[in-house]
């Protein structure tokens, strides 16, 4: 949960990034136009109407770019960008390109066969290339339709024969300063495309280093841990604090009559294989273990919910060794059984060591009490043993829930009894 959460921060952080990105070279983008169309096309065609209508309807596109670019970049500088924007921005990033086209067609007369004709239809490189910069598929099979589709409209559009005077207006969207302008439009779409190419190495870049850190603090600390450090908060977990937590350990027993003897293969299966369970026992209850130590482990969960996700790793937990005995006992082998330990309390937090090897440690009396009931259980014939903490914390009725009241003990280190409740394993013990 923890690792989803950041991702999807770091998700909405490279988005808004994205889209001032963008933004920024939307408004780069409009300047340099408007600079090459005011050195390249000066009074071109400045006594005919329709070239005058021309130019102002690509002045006012170039404008309306413009301040489409200003409002994206103060949406994203100022914490108002939400993900849905960038739907309606790419929307009219493609009707500016569509409806200038469409105006250029209609001030011309030209045919919807000389579309592509129009300097505005040469913007496309450039309005694909921000839809890569967003590395969004949808988005850009969305833009790539609405795109296509309004072109594919606009060259089908009042089809007609090209007339002398068509020809003669089109003749002069030939000439240098038009086609300059394209040259532009394509530099400018390669421009993008290159920022594209650098922000996609970059990310690329730093998920190889991301995921290296947390490889590396994975070997040392739990999951969950990792993802805490990753998101910069090893100061916050140096200095260490004080919370409740359920502490439950774990351990095989007669795990050391059984190993002696053996083939060191054989073992390093047997205990591989416990791991992997217990593992699964963890993750689907939303615990996390702190270590494995030899044929045991040591668990912890903390949160609201910390007590009735550790009784429910309980569960998972004895239907992992009950499945796995069964498996063994299929194959003529011995079957399975654990000690389970846990109770609820407050405990110490926090990390320790040098950077190059971080330790997650846990300290204090529940820490203590619980490794002491899981001992327990060696004695009194239950397979898992709560404190009475544990089932409170809960909201559990013991008896309901399959829960026997044993003997209050006296544990050592403790200046007063404790009462526990204890559970039978269903796998019978062969070792």
């Amino acid at each position: 949960m923890i690792g989803q959460s950041l991702d999807k921060t770091l998700l909405h952080k490279a988005e808004v990034e994205v889209e001032r990105i963008v933004a920024v070279l939307r408004i780069g983008v409009a300047l340099c136009l408007l600079i090459a169309f005011l050195l390249l096309v000066k009074g071109e065609g400045a006594d005919q109407d329709y070239l005058r209508v021309q130019w102002l309807l690509a002045l006012l596109t170039l404008l309306s770019y413009f301040l489409l670019g200003g409002l994206s970049y103060w949406l994203a500088t100022s914490g108002r960008f939400r993900r849905w924007m960038v739907w309606p921005t790419v929307t009219l990033d493609c009707v500016f390109m569509l409806v200038n086209t469409g105006a250029g067609l209609a001030n011309t007369g030209f045919p919807g066969e000389l579309t592509f004709l129009l300097p505005p239809t040469w913007l496309v490189p450039v309005i694909l290339a921000f839809a890569v910069l967003r590395f969004n598929p949808y988005l850009q099979a969305y833009c790539v339709a609405l795109t296509v589709g309004g072109l594919s409209y606009l060259t089908l559009w009042q089809p007609e024969e090209i007339t002398p005077f068509v020809a003669e207006r089109a003749e002069f969207m030939l000439l240098l300063p038009p086609n300059m302008v394209r040259v532009v439009m394509i530099s400018l779409g390669g421009l993008v495309l290159v920022v594209a190419a650098y922000r996609t190495r970059k990310l690329l870049h730093n998920s190889i280093i991301d995921a290296q850190a947390r490889a590396n603090l994975t070997r040392y600390l739990p999951a969950k841990m990792a993802d805490r450090l990753a998101d910069g908060a090893l100061s916050e977990l140096r200095r260490g604090k004080q919370e409740d937590m359920v502490v439950m350990f774990v351990d095989i027993r007669g795990f050391t009559n059984w190993s002696e003897g053996r083939d060191p293969e054989e073992v390093g299966a047997y205990i591989s294989e416990f791991r992997r369970r217990v593992q699964l026992a963890v993750n689907a209850s939303e615990g996390m273990i702190d270590k494995f130590i030899g044929d045991g482990a040591m668990i912890l969960f903390e949160g609201d919910d910390a007590a009735r996700q550790a009784l429910r790793c309980v569960e998972l937990l004895l239907k992992q060794m009950d499945d796995w005995a069964e498996e063994r006992q299929a194959m003529g082998r011995n079957p399975v059984r654990t000690g389970v330990g846990l109770h609820y309390g407050m405990v110490f937090s926090g990390v320790v060591g040098a950077a190059e090897r971080l330790e997650y440690s846990v300290f204090g009396d529940t820490v203590n009490t619980a490794a002491r009931l899981e001992e327990l259980t060696k004695t009194t014939g239950a397979g898992v043993i709560a404190s009475a903490a544990v089932l409170k914390a809960a909201g559990t009725e013991p008896a309901r829930e399959g829960w026997s009241a044993l003997p209050p003990v006296q544990l050592r280190g403790r200046s007063s009894g404790l009462e526990i409740f204890g559970r039978k394993t269903c796998a019978a013990e062969t070792d």
